[in-house]
């Protein structure tokens, strides 16, 4: 964004601005840095850092550095499809975790296009996986992935699917009507099966989790090495861990 462009935003605009700056990449940048970052001038810049400082929502290093706030983190706890979740869920991904050998244990919600980690539980031999708690992946070729837009609205599916999928590896499938196939088997079995589809050797099988009206509020999974085990017989046990989280989340 042009610094002149600036003048037509509202102070909200700009503190949203600040906080989007931040990334895994870059958790910690300078007055300077985040001016570049969102186009803002510096002194615009200082002024909003300065109320966010004094708020709580960031902090300033002993490198001068400008980092995310507690009180951010003290926030998103409230958020109901991220904690919350998270708490009813935690203790049967840790019995799913304690029963599997070198996998991932994924829990997932869809934020419109994108796929967001709200847990992950990884076993020291498990491949190679590009999640992370909090993490974005703007993708659905996992099985998480597969499993919440199998169940979003129509209208998010058909915006998903018209524009070519990026291609991971070459078992990624990118065709339209292929995923509308995909999809339509999702639901019909009740289970995801991503082989392949997004690492060279990373098979990810993911199942459904119901809120409390019944609709699927987020995805539970499981990442393994591809060829090491069956998907069909880690199917049964990823649907009766979801299935547990459902009864969970209705209690």
């Amino acid at each position: 964004m042009d610094m002149s462009d600036e003048h037509g935003m509202s102070v909200t605009d700009k503190v949203l601005a600040l906080l989007g700056a931040f990334s895994y990449e870059n958790p910690a940048l300078t007055l300077t840095e985040l001016s570049r970052r969102t186009g803002l001038s510096l002194p615009t810049v200082h002024r909003r850092a300065a109320e966010l400082l004094a708020w709580g929502a960031l902090e300033r290093g002993p490198d001068r550095r400008y980092r995310v706030g507690l009180r951010l983190w003290e926030v998103a706890t409230l958020a109901p499809r991220g904690f919350p979740l998270r708490d009813a869920a935690l203790p049967i991904l840790q019995d799913l975790y304690d029963v599997t050998k070198e996998h991932h244990i994924h829990l997932s919600v869809r934020d419109h296009l994108d796929v967001v980690f709200l847990e992950r539980l990884s076993a020291p031999g498990a491949p190679q996986a590009d999640s992370r708690v909090g993490g974005r992946f703007g993708a659905f070729a996992t099985g998480a992935g597969l499993v919440l837009l199998a169940h979003a609205p129509d209208d998010v599916q058909e915006e998903y699917l018209s524009t070519p999928p990026r291609r991971y590896t070459s078992n990624t499938v990118t065709s339209p009507a292929r995923l509308r196939y995909l999809l339509a088997e999702v639901r019909r079995d009740g289970y995801a099966s991503s082989d392949r589809m997004v690492g060279p050797d990373v098979h990810c099988v993911g199942a459904p989790i119901h809120g409390a009206g019944g609709s699927v509020v987020a995805a539970l999974s499981i990442a393994f090495r591809a060829g090491s085990q069956s998907p069909q017989s880690l199917a049964p046990v990823v649907r009766a861990a979801a299935r547990r989280v459902s009864l969970a989340l209705r209690e």
